[in-house]
């Protein structure tokens, strides 16, 4: 029986990012798509156009980006952190590292939010974060080395 795959946790924020981007892709991203292979068509023979080419290589990676966003939201988990004393996905932890503070978004990348640095669940300082508590330290090991970081607070991310 093969492994079940986790649902990609998002904020009610990102879910709604999301679906912009996906209405905005579907409907204004597909036509301005068509106008510009229609254009790259008009310059002549495909075989040797390289806008044309150009054009149906972007074309995939929308069409790609698409698939991917209808496949996150269709399998996405939606929900507010809650306020807990456990750091856990959804949760803004301040940690410090030699007298130094910073604060970390514990999520995965889709529920990036500029100004928040992102620690995700399957990175090191993630997966070490997750389940730990205000004034516990925690240690990783990153391609830096081994770090040590002592949580200082813990609060449910709310956007």
């Amino acid at each position: 029986m093969p492994d079940e795959i986790e649902p990609t946790w998002l904020t009610p924020a990102a879910h709604r990012r999301l679906e912009e981007e996906l209405e905005r892709l579907t409907t204004v991203g597909r036509r301005r798509m068509e106008e510009r292979l229609a254009e790259a068509r008009s310059h002549g023979d495909i075989r040797e156009n390289a806008d044309y080419e150009a054009a149906k290589q972007e074309q995939g990676l929308m069409e790609a980006r698409i698939r991917r966003l209808r496949h996150l939201l269709k399998t996405a988990e939606v929900r507010a952190a809650e306020s807990t004393d456990v750091v856990e996905i959804g949760s803004l932890v301040t940690v410090r590292e030699d007298g130094e503070e910073q604060e970390y978004l514990v999520a995965t990348p889709e529920n990036r939010v500029p100004g928040h640095p992102l620690a995700s669940p399957s990175g090191p300082l993630g997966r070490a974060l997750l389940g730990a508590r205000a004034g516990d330290r925690v240690e990783y090991q990153a391609p830096g080395g081994t770090f040590t970081v002592e949580i200082v607070t813990i609060r449910p991310f709310d956007a």
